[in-house]
Formats: structure tokens, sequence, C-alpha cells
């Protein structure tokens, strides 16, 4: 009798350790199971975030170029238009000169229509 105690006492125990074993070992695969889940769902965001860089640096890049690109016309623009703004100041001077030397002429003609009038007015001597 007590050896039959013993045996269905250590029947179950062994029956609870193998219980026990297999909650152990299904515990440890969810576990597994939750960390790789986690992993794998941190990764696709740490993929998305590493897009995300390299798409910003590739637009930052473009910027740049752009940006250098616009600052060149500008600068051909400004120098385009300082040199337009020359070109009108020589026009302003040519006209200026040109309308002092008319203003002379002007004085001129009228000195000799007035000697020519005056010669003729005059009789010889």
């Amino acid at each position: 009798m007590l050896s039959s105690l013993v045996k269905e006492h250590q029947s179950k125990q062994a029956s609870r350790k193998e219980r026990q074993e297999q909650k152990r070992k299904d515990a440890i695969a969810a576990a597994n199971n939750l960390t790789q889940a986690l992993v794998d769902h941190l990764n696709v965001g740490v993929a998305q975030a590493y897009l995300n860089q390299k798409r910003l640096d590739a637009e930052a890049k473009h910027l740049h170029h752009n940006a250098t690109n616009f600052a060149k016309q500008t600068q051909q623009w400004l120098n385009l238009v300082e040199n337009f703004n020359g070109a009108l100041k020589e026009i302003g001077d040519a006209e200026n000169w040109a309308r002092s030397i008319e203003n002379d002429m002007r004085t001129i003609t009228a000195a000799l229509e007035y000697s020519f009038k005056v010669s003729q007015e005059t009789p010889p001597s």
C-alpha cells in the first residue's frame, strides 16, 4: 500500500513536471514570438525612418543645387541690369551732349543770322 502510494505520488509528480515543462516551453515560445513581433515592428519603424532620412537627404541636395543655380542666375540678372543701367547713363550723357551742341549751334546760327541781317541792312561803303 505504501509503495502504491509512493508510485502514485511519483506518477502525479512526474505528470505535474511534464505539464509544468510543457507550460514553460509554451511560455518561452510565446515570449520568443512576442519578442520577434516587437523587433519586427521596431525594424519596420527604423526602416521607414531610414527611407525618410534618405529621401530628405536627396531633397536637401536637390534644394541646395537649385539654390546655387538660382544664386548664379540672380547674379547674372544683376550684372545684366547693371550693364543696362550703365548703357542708359551713357545714352543720357550722349543726349545731354547733343542738347548742348544743339544749343551752341542755335546760338551760332542766331549770331550768324543777326550778322547777315545787319550786313544786309547797312549799305556797303
